[in-house]
């Protein structure tokens, strides 16, 4: 399973004067429990809907759900249409809702999002493609799901680092989605997410990490006062050798976000968060 020294060290110290107040949280929460209800009744909805109105529809509601919940989203370009597979860093739960707002897309997950209280059943709704992290031998027949759902023009979102990291720095992109990719013949679009204040300032407070629960992250991200996720969609990638190609969209994404590399011992990552800090 992938791993990841990013834990609670990671998370700046907690400070109540950048927070918003208690009935602002409750607002929020509140606003959110509400359109997660809308979503449900929304997804069911979507399969008499035309395509394109299915995905206007749907970027709307993760727009709405970021408004919700006080957080500003920033991109400039967007992706282009027809299928594609794209790949993305990992820094919290609100990545997927960031992504399906630039572009409604099928989420590659780990099995334990089906438990997850309201996300889980409407991301099986919306076609999520679960992978069991613990069963080393089911990656071929995942990869050739994806691959399959791809030959179809699906447009697939997945986290190559197979796991959260805090956004200061970042783990190493694992190959098996990227043959998936290069088995369909379709785009293979690297998106970087970066966290900020609303003054440009780098935060890692959103990061889902350790032994956090979602509902301790949700909380947390109803906290915070002046977030933005940005996202920065990179020059498609060219090739057919999985590993560079891994590698390719690990460095661009690296680099347009300003995290350190991967392949960090949990006390290099340490040192290296201390550096930053």
């Amino acid at each position: 399973m992938p791993t990841s020294p990013c834990g609670p060290g990671c998370l700046p110290p907690r400070d109540k004067q950048a927070e918003v107040g208690l009935p602002r949280v409750m607002l929020r929460l509140g606003g959110t429990a509400g359109l997660l209800l809308v979503g449900c009744f929304l997804v069911l909805a979507l399969s008499v809907l035309r395509a394109a109105w299915r995905d206007r529809a749907l970027a709307l509601w993760f727009r709405m759900l970021l408004r919700t919940l006080g957080i500003d989203l920033v991109f400039g370009d967007r992706i282009p249409p027809g299928g594609a597979l794209v790949v993305s860093n990992h820094v919290s739960w609100l990545d997927v809702v960031a992504l399906q707002a630039l572009r409604p897309m099928r989420m590659l997950a780990k099995v334990e999002v089906r438990s997850w209280p309201f996300l889980g059943p409407l991301a099986g709704r919306m076609g999520t493609v679960y992978i069991d992290r613990d069963r080393l031998s089911a990656l071929p027949g995942a990869v050739r799901t994806i691959a399959d759902e791809l030959r179809a023009g699906a447009v697939i979102g997945a986290f190559p680092e197979g796991t959260t990291w805090c956004g200061r720095a970042s783990g190493r992109f694992r190959p098996a989605v990227f043959q998936a990719a290069i088995d369909a013949g379709v785009r293979m679009q690297p998106v970087a997410l970066r966290f900020r204040t609303v003054a440009g300032e780098p935060t890692s407070a959103a990061a889902f990490l350790g032994d956090a629960t979602l509902v301790d992250s949700v909380l947390a991200v109803a906290r915070m006062r002046d977030l933005v996720v940005e996202l920065v969609v990179l020059p498609e990638l060219v090739g057919t050798d999985r590993r560079e190609l891994a590698r390719q969209a690990q460095d661009a994404i690296a680099a347009a976000t300003g995290s350190a590399p991967g392949h960090q011992t949990p006390a290099e990552h340490r040192v290296a968060q201390r550096i930053a800090a």
